[in-house]
């Protein structure tokens, strides 16, 4: 369904389906060619080493506000939640997707532990499980399926205290949950991955800086600023200006949830 182009990718019409794309996921053949032209960028990969601390900091932080609201109104608790909670625990979100690949020590078990300890003021068990989902997120990005990233057709037809709140204002309409849409939602058909460089990165763990993650997921968010010295792959990407404000954007187009590219599973899976 949809035109179909000459690169091999067919556009899929929003109002009834996603846009379909018949060749590899862009970023194995990027990182690739990237790293043939500027083996340097090499260097950048590996663990951050103040990750433990800025996650510590927010958890702390966090379950100390907590403690201060046990007799607290319900309106008191939302506005908290909305204007102080919402930001550590969406920090929380990315601080987990950043130990799903392995991005705060060189031993995977104690980046699992450290997941499950930035966790907890989320108040819904997802570290473990996240990486799984994520991991195949990378690994099969866009495949029906199998991204787990990408909504089912029922889905894309049928979309439906203090610590609890923190963590489903801070994924739903708030300013810190525009990275969702900003970094795969299709805004031009040739494209299906965008970045962000703006100032909300500085809370986000450096998640704007999407097409650099997913050309080179074992690079922490904390460099990945310095991908940006390889100019001539990172300009030729369409840019998202402020990825807060896809969210007024996204609901205000019509069949929004078939904004996005799929793909069927390829026999050439890049591991990393």
């Amino acid at each position: 369904m949809g035109t179909e182009k000459e690169s091999g990718e067919v556009e899929g019409v929003m109002g009834t389906d996603f846009f379909w794309s018949y060749t590899d996921e862009p970023h194995a053949s990027r990182r690739r060619q990237i790293l043939s032209q500027y083996p340097q960028i090499r260097q950048l990969f590996g663990p951050d080493p103040f990750a433990f601390l800025k996650i510590t900091a927010v958890v702390l932080l966090q379950l100390w506000t907590a403690t201060f609201l046990y007799n607290a109104s319900w309106l008191y608790i939302l506005i908290v939640a909305y204007f102080f909670g919402s930001f550590l625990n969406h920090n929380l979100f990315l601080a987990i997707h950043e130990l799903s690949h392995n991005l705060a020590f060189s031993t995977p078990v104690y980046n699992r532990w450290l997941g499950i300890f930035a966790n907890l003021p989320i108040g819904v068990p997802m570290s473990v499980t996240f990486q799984k989902y994520h991991l195949e997120h990378h690994r099969f990005q866009g495949v029906d399926g199998v991204d787990m990233d990408v909504p089912s057709l029922a889905e894309a037809k049928l979309s439906f205290g203090y610590l609890i709140l923190s963590t489903f204002v801070g994924g739903g309409m708030h300013p810190m949950a525009g990275h969702f849409i900003s970094e795969h939602y299709v805004f031009s058909p040739d494209q299906e991955t965008y970045s962000y460089y703006g100032p909300l990165n500085l809370m986000t763990w450096s998640v704007g800086y999407h097409n650099e993650h997913h050309d080179f997921p074992r690079i922490p968010g904390a460099a990945s600023h310095r991908l940006r010295r390889a100019p001539e792959f990172s300009t030729i990407w369409i840019r998202i200006d402020l990825g807060a404000g896809h969210l007024h954007v996204y609901h205000g187009q019509n069949n929004w949830s078939f904004s996005r590219m799929k793909r069927n599973i390829s026999n050439k899976v890049d591991e990393n």
